[in-house]
């Protein structure tokens, strides 16, 4: 028995609905749009996402002891963000708001899922936000989008957004390789691997190898008559820091001729940040994904898509720079790393290549974020914007196209939570060139002025308390708006008895 089109409509989840609407639209919209007729004129989409990688640690950033000709090839082709934030220090909630355009408070995912175990044990002074424990199904991920409007849709690699049933298939991707519940590697690094979605082909094969000969794969059996999204999630950077074997006698050597003395550290609050880059097993890692970003976009000129592939390279949080005993790599000349609001820990390296938009080697140092690629590929892809559905995030092909912003923008950082680089919960805001910290447990903040101080080395809470009031207030204000899960105080903590986190 077949409904009636309204009972259908409302007998869906609100946001998949929405998307059906959409849907009408865009078919509606094709009709006058020439970049949507026809699967030779829709472009393709290549997402590379990089797990944990610094905001310093390329060579187009700045880096001088990672080695990354690749991207940095692709940065000099297309353009290169240098105030690209993540929505969270930490990479579940980043993740959700690429997929969906929306802030991490609003998909109800503020921490890495799981998330830290915090007992009473622990005695924390503060308990923690209870969010979700996946992306719920009723969000609308910009691969289902896709997909519905005729795009082949490929995902590999980290998923990290909830236990079966939340995982790439069951949110718009025709194709799973490796995405399930975990974040770091099921296995480790070399197979045999433990991941439900990933089985050896061979023993001893290395994880960002497999997954670029899997995207490989695609590429050469995809059907050539509609347009694809490749979105590769790599699982490097991410802890335990594993030597790739290809490459790490190369950055043994390169260390030991470069460094004589101890890596030096600096104190941060509880913990203690990495100042030199100079680990030879993370660059190693970083080495295997240039290695692999080269092979997929050398496979695209091969297959002459290149021209017609509109590539974005990011990663989904800081590096880890700053832990109890000090982190793999530095981020400097920005503070701190993953799981911090300080800049190590939310800005990120971004590039998007746009042929025919971008001029080759444009810089822009806009402030932009995670939320924005969702509108971002629907306007390139020729679709209309859905902006109940990315609803935090903002379209940035005028900026591909070389036209500057005229009207500042806010951006907000909720994280409620405790992280195991002894980061406590806070909150924070850029308006402008200003940056206020609100830390809950001791309860202070603390207000930067990142045009002259991009390290927020200088704290001008007391100098300038008019403006972090007026920052202060203005964060307050977006977390009621939000219905922003708040910290409440633990009735069993005593000061006397609060042990390490």
């Amino acid at each position: 028995m077949e409904l009636p089109l309204e009972r259908l409509f409302y007998s869906l989840p609100a946001m998949k609905a929405k998307v059906l609407v959409a849907m009408f639209i865009a078919a509606c919209a094709s009709q006058f749009s020439p970049i949507t007729n026809g699967a030779e004129t829709k472009p393709n989409f290549l997402f590379f996402l990089v797990d944990d990688l610094g905001w310093a640690d390329l060579g187009c950033y700045g880096s001088e002891f990672y080695e990354t000709p690749n991207i940095d090839s692709l940065a000099a082709k297309g353009m290169k963000f240098t105030s690209g934030y993540a929505a969270c220090p930490v990479c579940s909630p980043t993740r959700a708001s690429i997929l969906t355009g929306r802030h991490p408070v609003r998909v109800d995912i503020t921490d890495w899922l799981p998330g830290m175990p915090m007992n009473r044990a622990r005695n924390p002074k503060l308990v923690s936000v209870r969010d979700r424990d996946n992306l719920a199904l009723d969000e609308t991920t910009i691969a289902e989008v896709l997909n519905e409007n005729g795009y082949q849709t490929f995902f590999a690699g980290k998923w990290h957004l909830g236990e079966k049933g939340h995982w790439p298939k069951d949110q718009g991707f025709d194709i799973n390789i490796g995405g399930c519940a975990k974040g770091s590697p099921p296995g480790g690094y070399y197979s045999p691997w433990s991941n439900p979605n990933l089985k050896q082909k061979k023993e001893g094969e290395y994880l960002t190898e497999r997954l670029t000969e899997e995207s490989i794969e695609f590429l050469d059996s995809r059907s050539t008559d509609r347009p694809f999204l490749l979105y590769l999630s790599y699982y490097n950077v991410h802890t335990p820091i594993t030597p790739y074997k290809k490459r790490i006698d190369h950055f043994r050597d390169k260390a030991s001729q470069q460094f004589t003395d101890p890596t030096p550290y600096k104190r941060e609050h509880n913990a203690k940040s990495r100042l030199r880059q100079d680990n030879p097993a993370y660059a190693s890692m970083i080495a295997a994904v240039d290695d692999s970003v080269g092979k997929i976009l050398n496979k695209l000129d091969d297959l002459g898509l290149s021209d017609n592939t509109m590539v974005f390279f990011f990663s989904d949080n800081g590096g880890l720079c700053t832990t109890r005993r000090g982190g793999p790599t530095s981020n400097l000349p920005l503070r701190s790393g993953k799981g911090w609001l300080y800049e190590g820990g939310v800005r990120e390296p971004l590039i998007i290549r746009a042929p025919g938009i971008t001029e080759p080697g444009r810089i822009c140092n806009e402030p932009v974020v995670s939320m924005d690629f969702f509108p971002t590929i629907l306007e390139l892809a020729g679709l209309p914007q859905m902006s109940d559905l990315h609803t935090d995030g903002v379209s940035l092909v005028s900026k591909l196209e070389g036209r500057a912003s005229t009207k500042r923008r806010t951006l907000y950082w909720h994280y409620p939570h405790y992280h195991g680089s002894t980061w406590r919960p806070g909150a924070s805001i850029r308006d402008g060139d200003w940056k206020l910290i609100e830390f809950y447990d001791p309860e202070t903040v603390e207000l930067y002025n990142l045009a002259d101080d991009p390290g927020e080395s200088r704290d001008l809470s007391e100098v300038n308390p008019e403006k972090a009031q007026e920052l202060l207030d203005k964060l307050h204000a977006w977390q009621k708006s939000m219905h922003a899960k708040m910290p409440k105080p633990n009735p069993d903590y005593t000061a006397n008895n609060e042990s390490k986190l």
